[in-house]
């Protein structure tokens, strides 16, 4: 364990964040050590000498009550440069950096294979007073436990690196909840040849009585008028806190957080409600709730119900995102959190933030779907559990995806766009599109993680691949009834499948880039 004391400096202050390199000692393909940063800091206050009690107010649905936390209602109006204890961890594909003091959360996940944040990266610490005791940022990773906006969200936690085996590295963050005395541990871990981030968790009730409890990991992302949303397939409804209201989904057609997204659907976006920045292109409907840019007032959802373990959001400006995977029997919580793309929203996103912009909040829970739910750890009992993220690009928003691979299907017209994006080298797989029990075209290439191939384009009704760096997606020409389509990938070996089953209405066009792959042998 250790520690460092952050200090101010009297230089001009650096206006973005700017990582260090990796230091030239460490060796293997999995990396992790401890630097700090320096980050333009807006510095709360003194807390308040008098303890504060609150035990009537209500917070996030819940107890208010904040001793024997100190209390802070003031933040500094200017920043200073400050020096930030930092952990960095990366592999070949995915870096990350980690406060200590600011409750261990992850304050940046970088796709290093194409530039993108696929976290929401804060090049400022600017706090506003949301937190259970005051100060609370937005952006990168927050683990939201024993309750919302977790209550030791801008205190420090103790941390480790612990070295393993098969090469793989765990930076684990600990510390005992200041309110009921629970150890908290979440462990950021980077596997070798794996662009997963893997989130080892471990609640322990270190008390004789029977503690109540929620873990959210909240996830933020930049966002602007091509920013979506995406959850699985067979979501077909969503709720607000305390499922006080449901709607349909992805389009609503009703009434929901007071907006009326069923007259828009018929009618338009009123003026009143038209957004001054971020304004949508007319390529999505106005009622369609997976849109940043069509939200204009604060607003949460959450899933009522899924069989599947995935969900994430799509930059279609970046041609990128991410995807979050956690087994949906321990993990059903699937979320976003909006200040609104509107005039209130603009005034929070200058309150959080100096020129970062706009975000949403992907939330992923555990132990239930709903906020604010609270589950049970008996005396003595631990609790412990995984969550995956990975960064997608080049195939939009996905129908399907696990820990190996992300898979969309978008159509356009009579040609259908089959995205398959992998986290690691998977080797030669089989792409077969159907229709019903009827296979429409079978195409065989390899997929290897970073693996970059242009080749000529080619007749047949194969007119297009999508490369990214990380894997590829594939698009086949193909004619089908409004029945839609399934497309399957496996590997040869058939150790790993994905499936979509999707409708024709639901589907998207993305870009794609001309490419070859060579037919599907039957025989595989």
């Amino acid at each position: 364990m250790s520690t460092m004391t952050p200090h101010l400096k009297a230089a001009q202050p650096q206006k973005f964040l700017r990582l260090p390199d990796a230091p030239a000692h460490l060796q293997g393909s999995v990396k992790a050590w401890r630097e700090p940063v320096e980050i333009l800091t807006y510095e709360p206050a003194a807390a308040d000498k008098n303890p504060m009690f609150l035990e009537k107010r209500v917070y996030q649905g819940s107890s208010g009550r904040v001793y024997p936390l100190p209390f802070i209602d003031r933040i500094a109006t200017e920043p200073q440069s400050k020096l930030w204890q930092a952990i960095h961890i990366e592999n070949e594909y995915v870096r990350l950096m980690i406060l200590p003091e600011l409750g261990g959360r992850i304050h940046i996940g970088y796709d290093k294979t194409t530039g993108y944040d696929f976290f929401y990266r804060q090049n400022v610490i600017k706090p506003a007073l949301v937190g259970l005791a005051g100060p609370w940022i937005s952006g990168g990773v927050e683990f939201n436990w024993p309750q919302h906006h977790r209550p030791a969200t801008y205190m420090p936690v103790e941390t480790e690196i612990e070295q393993h085996e098969d090469g793989s590295i765990t930076v684990w963050c600990s510390d005992h909840d200041p309110m009921l005395r629970m150890k908290g541990m979440h462990g950021v871990c980077l596997r070798p040849d794996r662009a997963v981030l893997e989130l080892k968790v471990r609640l322990f009730n270190r008390t004789p009585y029977t503690q109540t409890f929620l873990w959210w990991a909240n996830v933020a992302t930049r966002v602007h008028e091509k920013y979506q949303s995406f959850f699985p397939t067979d979501v077909r409804f969503v709720a607000d806190h305390a499922k006080r209201a449901v709607t349909t989904f992805p389009q609503c057609n009703g009434i929901y957080y007071g907006v009326n997204y069923g007259e828009r659907a018929i009618s338009g976006v009123p003026s009143e409600e038209a957004p001054a920045a971020f304004v949508p292109d007319g390529s999505y409907p106005a009622n369609d709730l997976s849109w940043y840019a069509n939200i204009p007032v604060p607003t949460s959802y959450m899933i009522t119900r899924s069989e599947a373990d995935f969900f994430g959001g799509y930059d279609y400006k970046a041609n990128c995102g991410v995807v979050h995977v956690a087994n949906h029997h321990i993990a059903p919580g699937k979320k976003q959190w909006t200040w609104g793309n509107h005039e209130f929203g603009y005034a929070w996103d200058r309150s959080l933030t100096d020129d970062d912009g706009p975000y949403i909040e992907l939330m992923a829970g555990v132990y239930t779907d709903n906020q604010p739910d609270f589950s049970y750890l008996a005396p003595w009992e631990t609790k412990t559990f995984t969550q995956n993220w990975f960064p997608i690009h080049g195939v939009g928003a996905a129908q399907v995806a696990n820990l190996d691979a992300a898979l969309s299907v978008r159509a356009d017209g009579a040609v259908a766009l089959v995205g398959l994006y992998v986290t690691h080298t998977v080797g030669e797989v089989s792409v077969t599109l159907r229709s019903g029990s009827t296979e429409l075209d079978c195409r065989r290439t390899t997929v290897d993680v970073a693996h970059l191939r242009r080749n000529s384009e080619v007749p047949d009704r194969v007119t297009a691949l999508c490369r990214s760096s990380i894997a590829e997606a594939y698009a086949h020409r193909i004619r089908y009834g409004q029945s839609g389509c399934d497309a399957v990938a496996r590997r040869r070996c058939g150790t790993a499948s994905a499936l979509a089953d999707l409708q024709h209405r639901r589907a998207l066009p993305y870009r794609s880039s001309s490419a070859s792959v060579p037919p599907c042998d039957p025989a595989s």
